[in-house]
């Protein structure tokens, strides 16, 4: 009688062990990419503009790019960062972790990531970071991609660096892959350290347009030239990663979701508005219950905030698993 006692206690012990772990529990998080323009300190903004962009979004775990200020020179081919990182101080407002991702490589410029979760050990090539969640270990990784050559302007007969003028999709795809292919094996080789992760995030400022984008639809309505498959966002997809905001929001007419700029006029003949800022996810069991482009004005945004800090729009998503 007593070891069947035992044996009950014990397995009574376990379930509410289980239980309280939160191991059989969904888990919800608010996920968020920003590019912060050295904290809006190009434009001798106060960093206190970038934090209320990210209180607006409710975020848990952010990837942001360009902590650091632009050079003195700095221009398409030659843009070296100067002072100090702005996460710290992101961070400490916040009252979250922070991870300066300081390596060079070309897959990063001034990148950090911000947590309202412990962050662990960062992976070989400063990529991503392990996050306990409760614990449940999540990955974070945080990328900024070369925007030059830039195959939008070059499709458009944009003067951008030294970069040829090009007209078809085979071409674009070619220059995108010469600019960006390298830095993307960096990130598939450190991918390979959230395998068993129960989520993985991909944040960043891919300087390159979406393949979900650049559809036959779209260039009908006059948002791009030329239908492309852009390359990184298909190759995130065919490892399993899919886009929060286009599951959320489909109709890429309507949609259209424009990360860059808001520094300039759509109409705009010297620029070219896009998508090129994410958050992807791969998660088992995953549901995306909002996503949202954060910005200045509601004709370019679901979130305003103002005054805006950056000459990006941020991307959220609010996600389970």
């Amino acid at each position: 009688m007593k070891r069947h006692l035992l044996a009950i206690a014990c397995a009574f012990g376990l379930t509410l062990a289980l239980s309280s772990s939160g191991a059989l529990a969904d888990t919800t998080l608010t996920i968020m990419s920003f590019n912060v323009y050295g904290g809006g300190a190009n434009d001798g903004k106060p960093v206190d503009e970038t934090v209320a962009v990210i209180k607006a979004a409710g975020a848990d775990i952010v990837g942001i790019q360009e902590t650091r200020l632009e050079g003195e020179v700095c221009d398409a081919d030659y843009c070296p960062a100067a002072g100090e990182s702005v996460a710290k101080a992101i961070a400490d407002k916040l009252g979250f972790h922070y991870y300066d991702q300081t390596k060079v490589n070309g897959a990063l410029w001034a990148n950090a990531i911000l947590s309202r979760y412990p962050i662990g050990a960062a992976t070989p090539n400063d990529l991503g970071v392990r996050i306990d969640v409760d614990g449940r270990i999540l990955y974070a990784f945080n990328i900024h991609l070369d925007d030059s050559p830039y195959q939008p302007y070059q499709l458009l007969n944009i003067e951008y660096g030294a970069a040829p003028f090009i007209t078809t999709e085979a071409e674009a795809i070619k220059f995108a892959e010469e600019t960006r292919g390298s830095a993307l094996k960096l990130l598939f080789e450190d991918l390979k350290a959230a395998d068993s992760a129960d989520a993985v995030f991909v944040f960043g400022d891919f300087n390159e347009p979406s393949h979900l984008d650049w559809t036959k639809e779209a260039i009908a309505a006059g948002h791009h030239p030329v239908p492309v498959l852009w390359p990184t966002t298909l190759a995130l997809e065919k490892r399993g990663f899919v886009d929060p905001y286009r599951i959320i929001h489909p109709d890429v007419v309507a949609k259209p979701a424009y990360t860059w700029t808001p520094t300039s006029e759509p109409a705009d003949p010297e620029d070219h508005h896009d998508r090129i800022d994410f958050a992807l996810v791969r998660a088992k069991n995953l549901t995306v219950e909002d996503a949202s482009i954060v910005g200045e004005k509601p004709e370019a945004a679901e979130i305003i905030v103002t005054p805006w800090p950056s000459d990006h729009r941020a991307v959220m998503a609010k996600i389970r698993f």
